[in-house]
């Protein structure tokens, strides 16, 4: 069972779906943070 799975189970979807997020929101606030310094 690789994290990368083409067709994977509903609980790993679910998995990789959080972590995206989280790292999406990381990135986000990265770049805010870069933007709101002087």
């Amino acid at each position: 069972m690789s994290v990368l799975d083409p067709n994977p189970k509903n609980g790993q979807k679910t998995l990789v779906t959080i972590l995206g997020v989280m790292l999406g929101i990381t990135v986000v606030i990265g770049v805010i943070a870069t933007l709101a310094s002087p």
